[in-house]
């Protein structure tokens, strides 16, 4: 993985923790959770506040996930929004995170001036040994609090306050005064400074998890299905096996999740097509032992023409429709049985985009850098398992084909207009471990 991490492809863009306060504050809400601590001075974390650092020094990459159902956090900053989620195992879990902060930013902004926020997001289960149990899962609550409970004490507070003003002799009770003088003294002033969080609890009719082989939950459309690559009885719903290609493409048809990549000729969409043709040429030459040392374009057509016996029907298939884009031939037939189908298509725009995407991307794993930004989960896994060559031309294409401009690569083949190609230009950002 050291090619992607120095290219900023792995481990990019997470939340800095060097200072002694935040590496303490940090400590205390990490022995809060889990009872552990980490002598490390230097190390980064992610939206959750998960590190892979510590992970490594711990020895265990599910420290703040055990069980892998109900994710714990832990935040220092609320600049961690701007983070990733590393070693994820639900779809949702980071948009979960980042609108709990969205939606609590000043009080966090407040609290974590003094001290962590230690919390955990908590699923409707808290097994999911049977894979059916994953489809009791229909809500997610976030709960926190500091390591030394404000909010908890500025809940009761709030009581007591709440007696005061009502109860006709509180004035005369030494008691009460007394616990709210204490406690007001951890909280501050409760009532020109609220310190509470707004409860945060999330539908979850439709996500991706990485339990069981990989499943897809799909629950607000009008046909309900589960897909599975292990598939599993399942009582209301019908539960499709990924390897049924035809079967998932009718779902996604029926269900008006999914619209063609390109449609239309142009410049545009030529560029999609032929990079998408590369993408897959490049997979299946390095797993052929037939990708040129030298990454280039040249060497890649070279290589492309002197081994085409190894080249999928995919790429074929590609290549007709790049001859359509381009006005140079008829349009191809590619439907369901044809290999090269689910590689002709994208989510459409709506609230099931991303896990469509998703989806489509484990359907399609040959394109790297679709697989890369909307599978993270898998790319990792199918990258370390390829030969030494392939990983070296697929961290230098994704250096230069999508780091160098991440937001516009996605408007690009995602965006319902593709109007401009994309920039080249290699950029690197520094992660842990250099």
């Amino acid at each position: 993985m050291k090619r992607l991490i120095q290219h900023g492809l792995m481990f990019g863009g997470l939340f800095e923790v060097a200072s002694p306060a935040l590496i303490e504050r940090y400590n205390r809400a990490l022995e809060h959770l889990t009872g552990k601590r980490t002598t490390l001075d230097h190390f980064h974390i992610d939206l959750s506040g998960f590190s892979p650092e510590v992970g490594d020094e711990l020895d265990d990459m599910d420290y703040l996930n055990p069980g892998g159902c109900n994710r714990q956090i832990i935040l220092l900053s609320t600049r961690q929004r701007e983070a990733p989620l590393l070693e994820m195992k639900f779809s949702t879990s980071a948009q979960i995170i980042r609108d709990f902060i969205a939606r609590n930013e000043a009080q966090l902004f407040t609290l974590t001036a003094r001290d962590a926020v230690a919390g955990e997001l908590q699923n409707s289960v808290y097994s999911v040994a049977d894979p059916a149990h994953l489809l009791d899962i229909r809500t997610v609550t976030v709960e926190a609090d500091t390591t030394t409970g404000v909010v908890r004490d500025a809940a009761k507070l709030d009581t007591l306050i709440r007696r005061f003003r009502e109860e006709e002799d509180a004035w005369w009770d030494d008691v009460l005064v007394s616990k709210m003088i204490g406690l007001a003294q951890a909280t501050g002033d409760v009532t020109r400074a609220p310190v509470t969080f707004e409860t945060a609890s999330f539908q979850q009719d439709d996500f991706w998890t990485a339990h069981h082989g990989g499943v897809y939950v799909f629950r607000s459309v009008g046909s309900k299905a589960v897909l599975a690559n292990r598939p599993f009885p399942a009582p209301g719903i019908e539960v499709i096996d990924l390897s049924m290609r035809n079967v998932v493409a009718t779902f996604l048809q029926m269900n008006n999740l999914v619209q063609p990549i390109v449609e239309g000729r142009g410049v545009a969409a030529a560029d999609i097509l032929r990079e998408k043709l590369e993408h897959l040429a490049i997979d299946a030459l390095g797993h052929a032992g037939h990708l040129p040392d030298a990454v280039s374009d040249r060497a890649l057509r070279r290589a492309m023409q002197v081994h085409a016996a190894v080249l999928p029907p995919e790429v074929h298939a590609l290549g007709a429709m790049l001859a359509w884009a381009e006005g140079r031939g008829a349009w191809p037939r590619i439907d369901s049985a044809n290999p090269a189908y689910f590689h002709t298509l994208r989510a459409a725009p709506g609230p099931l985009r991303d896990l469509t995407n998703m989806l489509l991307a484990e359907l399609a794993p040959q394109d790297f850098r679709q697989l890369h930004i909307c599978h993270k989960p898998l790319f990792y896994a199918r990258y370390a398992a390829s030969p030494d060559t392939l990983k070296t031309w697929v961290a230098e294409r994704l250096a230069t084909d999508y780091a160098a401009d991440r937001d516009g690569v996605w408007a690009h083949l995602y965006a319902s207009d593709v109007t401009h190609p994309v920039p080249k230009v290699q950029k690197r950002v520094k992660g842990p471990w250099g």
